[in-house]
């Protein structure tokens, strides 16, 4: 994110709404989920980033209860009074309007404001561009008008708000990772706790590349509450023999085993993929501690088989671009990465087998659908932050 698309988003905040002193910009990123998928629901691990493709604002109070916002790369704009907060047909105003919605919820008094913003975290692509702008709108409000939230109050607001007001019944993960991200660094996070434990994925020989399939997600709503009924179900059969079991995160491979007569196949397979895959961020995690990328690599298809075979949340043109990966010169680890039945794949590439990569996967799915594949290079980064002028010397820190 540079410096040249901030200067163009302050040029167009001054065209729209005049100079104003008070205006903070702030910067908030993308994130991927490098292993750990379906498990966040499941009360178990997961393994995500912040990256280096993010949102920008530019954002500035006002003295009446009026809200002005500016989508620099739809070029659209959107306004409301506070006091008549409703969900907007265009779509993207509701993930701003969710947080004022979430905060006054929870009393507090909430000015109005103008905001431009506009950046490269691709739409659609599974790199959440939804709580990128929930959580940096949050964080921008919260410095503005100095409510005092803490980096937790913040994923939570942008969970609730995308969550109530936008109506997607999504985990906090996304949020998470937004708000803790830190430079060359994963987070494992215990979706029970919420705890964070940070893991070095600080190799500069390496980069983070994401291939976009053209399939629509048009199963994901219907079959993610299918696979959460079925997981639910395995556990209340569990609970049955073990009181103290609340999710499949307090099952292991051999209590599950044990109990497998009691279940329908369908039922054993999904907890069995869930009851792995939390295994598999563990052992990654010890991976990156050893700085074994290779082992890391391999958990990743491991991971993808069992999304495939397992929990069955894959697609045709996932499983091709994961296979299509695995057969190209310089990756060491590719999975489906999200909900599933579409979306994007998630590569872990030598650097300079890059461009290659990108040339060979381009290729081959333009041969298989006659379209190339929409690709994204990304690094690991720090998460949502105030964007500090360099004459300031001020380190902001929350």
């Amino acid at each position: 994110m540079g410096l040249d698309r901030l200067q163009n988003l302050k040029i167009a905040f001054r065209n729209l709404f005049g100079e104003n002193k008070s205006a903070i910009a702030v910067r908030s990123p993308g994130r991927v989920n490098l292993i750990g998928e379906h498990t966040d629901y499941n009360e178990g691990f997961v393994l995500p980033a912040a990256v280096d493709k993010a949102v920008l604002f530019v954002v500035a109070p006002r003295t009446d209860s009026q809200c002005r916002f500016f989508a620099a790369d739809l070029n659209d704009s959107f306004s409301t009074d506070i006091s008549q907060l409703r969900q907007s047909d265009k779509g993207w105003p509701n993930y701003l309007l969710g947080v004022i919605s979430e905060l006054r919820k929870d009393g507090l008094t909430v000015p109005g404001c103008d905001l431009v913003f506009g950046g490269d975290v691709p739409i659609g692509a599974g790199i959440s561009s939804s709580a990128a702008l929930e959580c940096g709108f949050a964080h921008a409000v919260n410095e503005l008008f100095g409510f005092g939230l803490s980096k937790l109050d913040l994923a939570r607001l942008g969970q609730r708000a995308e969550n109530n007001f936008v109506g997607v019944k999504c985990g906090i993960m996304d949020q998470i990772a937004n708000m803790f991200g830190r430079d060359g660094k994963v987070l494992k996070i215990d979706c029970r706790s919420l705890e964070i434990e940070y893991f070095p994925f600080e190799r500069n020989d390496l980069s983070i590349v994401l291939c976009e399939t053209d399939s629509k997600r048009s199963l994901v709503s219907s079959e993610y509450n299918i696979r959460r009924q079925q997981c639910e179900a395995g556990v209340s059969i569990l609970r049955r023999h073990a009181t103290e079991i609340r999710s499949l995160r307090d099952v292991n491979a051999e209590m599950l085993r044990d109990h497998r007569s009691e279940m329908e196949s369908i039922i054993f397979q999904r907890c069995a993929y869930v009851v792995e895959e939390n295994a598999r961020v563990l052992g990654a995690c010890a991976d990156l501690q050893r700085n074994d990328i290779r082992s890391f690599g391999q958990k990743m298809y491991q991971s993808h088989s069992g999304l495939r075979d397992g929990y069955q949340v894959s697609s045709p043109d996932l499983d091709f671009l994961v296979d299509a990966a695995g057969s190209i010169s310089g990756v060491l680890g590719a999975r489906m990465m999200g909900a599933g039945f579409g979306g994007c794949t998630i590569n872990v590439v030598e650097q300079e087998k890059v461009e290659s990569f990108i040339d060979a996967i381009q290729n081959r799915t333009r041969e298989r659908c006659g379209k190339a594949s929409n690709v994204y290079v990304t690094r690991i980064q720090s998460g949502t932050s105030l964007v500090v002028e360099e004459q300031t010397c001020v380190e902001h820190i929350s």
